[in-house]
């Protein structure tokens, strides 16, 4: 299962159980390109987003993909619904050596990106979840083939870094990770760190390590009633 914060277009695979997070609006009236997956995902917006939480089960659940933000549909206009129709597929886009970081839009330094690769493999480590930063600018990203390049599961969160629609943090978060973090630390890490006035004040590559570093101390806490209250 996968959870899903902000608009949708990159693409994620996961061999669990999915539950989506769409508004009825969208739903009735984005016909996009899909892909299939076996069961079901779930989708968090940002705070700069209206909520909307239903689940629809599906075998195999849809997936939208249009290269950019999450696997959601979460549109705010007739532009990004056309935006999201046409699904993106450039493997050529993918660094040739396998990385945890890719950043396919220069929003990082090389330091910047060795640093997020180190606290992403000792995060790995310590607790087991994979965690994956595409940084990309619709429709330049490598959409799709990251699913085979990652091998996404249900203890992966994909987060894509995307200015695109404007807040610029995006989140696939995997089945067996919903379970243990609260669905409102995903909004609360996108409204604090992704809304536009921080990032273009700081810089995107401001707003990507402080997402990394929050997920990072997130994670690493005790899982209980009070897990993930604070964004660090």
């Amino acid at each position: 299962m996968m959870a899903h914060y902000p608009p949708p277009h990159l693409l994620l695979h996961n061999p669990s159980s999915f539950v989506s997070l769409t508004s009825p609006l969208q739903q009735r009236s984005l016909s996009l390109r899909t892909l299939s997956l076996p069961k079901t995902l779930s989708c968090h917006l940002p705070s700069s987003h209206n909520t909307y939480r239903s689940k629809i089960h599906s075998k195999p659940l849809h997936f939208a993909l249009s290269g950019a933000l999450s696997l959601c549909l979460f549109f705010g206009g007739t532009q990004l619904a056309e935006a999201a129709k046409a699904g993106v597929n450039k493997p050529e886009l993918l660094p040739k050596e396998f990385s945890t970081v890719i950043d396919v839009a220069g929003f990082l330094s090389e330091g910047q990106e060795k640093r997020l690769a180190q606290e992403i493999a000792a995060l790995e480590k310590d607790v087991g979840v994979k965690l994956r930063v595409l940084a990309q600018n619709y429709p330049d990203t490598p959409g799709l083939a990251v699913k085979d390049f990652w091998q996404v599961d249900d203890r992966t969160v994909v987060f894509v870094a995307d200015p695109t629609f404007g807040n610029i943090l995006n989140f696939n978060v995997g089945a067996s990770v919903d379970l243990d973090i609260p669905r409102s630390f995903w909004s609360r890490l996108a409204g604090k760190y992704g809304n536009i006035f921080y990032w273009r004040e700081k810089g995107e590559d401001a707003s990507i390590e402080s997402a990394v570093m929050a997920i990072s101390s997130c994670l690493r806490e005790p899982v209980g009633p009070n897990n993930c209250s604070e964004v660090k």
